[in-house]
């Protein structure tokens, strides 16, 4: 099994003691985001590989060596600031976080997410290159796969389309972005990918990959696994243990967090000691372990 913590909300970030106290309790429960009372009990000796998914890896730096299975991360990292990420920490921090992750495990295995990328008068295609070169010089020699990806219109987005302002991209605005980005990439010896994007940006060096490939996960676990069902993405299956809309971060472009009145609601009722992640078991959960 593939644990993936979290593309929900950034487990990281904001819950890191709970889970280290599921790690160490040996077990952590899942309710089904779409059947409540149905909940997912995954125990970690049944886990081959963990996904660490982040916007601030700072946290789990601590414990990453007591994580007895190999470990992978995929630490967005954007030029944006807080008027569109309200919570996300310092980004000099997050480079910081990098590169003390890179020394603990394999820099393969190691992703930085540029992305989404938006685009409007304040963070402008220029803004954006400008940022994309300062990136990749800091991380230089610690980082070698960069993912990319273009912001969806989730539920979210809309809510913040006022705050947002962004500007319809043409073909031509695509093509410069990647044919920039790809001269950048290849300065620092680094990697570009998309992530489940339709444009075609072989041209220029970057390629559209999945972001956990069945030869990826083969090669860290020895391990063969079925493609993901509950995304078309291509990637292989994972466990998400996470909880929509219990995001702090709170930006204005995420799709996890589409009821943001929610999120307090949900932060509140986060309880450390709890074998889930918000909220407690109740007497009629129906709870199934789940080895796959």
């Amino acid at each position: 099994m593939i644990l993936n913590v979290s593309g929900r909300t950034d487990i990281v970030a904001f819950y890191t003691p709970w889970f280290i106290n599921r790690y160490r309790a040996g077990f952590v429960d899942v309710r089904n985001p779409f059947y409540t009372k149905k909940v997912s009990r995954i125990y970690f000796s049944d886990v081959d590989l963990i996904v660490f998914c982040t916007k601030n890896p700072l946290p789990i730096l601590p414990y990453l060596k007591e994580i007895k299975q190999p470990i992978v991360f995929h630490i967005t990292l954007t030029p944006y600031k807080k008027d569109i990420e309200p919570n996300v920490i310092d980004k000099n921090l997050i480079i910081d976080g990098i590169k003390e992750i890179a020394k603990i495990i394999d820099i393969d295995q190691v992703f930085v997410r540029y992305d989404p990328i938006l685009v409007n008068d304040k963070y402008t295609l220029e803004y954006h290159i400008k940022a994309f070169e300062k990136m990749c010089s800091r991380l230089s020699g610690v980082v070698k796969h960069i993912i990319i990806s273009f912001i969806d219109f989730y539920k979210n987005v809309e809510h913040h389309a006022n705050d947002l302002q962004l500007k319809n991209l043409q073909n031509a605005d695509y093509d410069f972005l990647a044919k920039n980005f790809s001269l950048i990439a290849k300065k620092y010896h680094m990697t570009i990918q998309t992530c489940y994007e339709n444009f075609d940006f072989s041209l220029y060096g970057i390629s559209n990959e999945v972001c956990m490939s069945k030869q990826f996960a083969y090669l860290l676990t020895g391990k063969k696994y079925k493609k993901w069902q509950a995304r078309q993405c291509g990637c292989v299956q994972m466990v998400d243990i996470g909880v929509y809309n219990s995001c702090h971060h709170l930006c204005k472009y995420c799709y996890a967090n589409y009821n943001e009145r929610q999120v307090s609601k949900n932060i509140l009722n986060h309880d450390l000691n709890s074998s889930l992640l918000i909220g407690h078991l109740s007497e009629d959960d129906e709870i199934v372990c789940r080895k796959f």
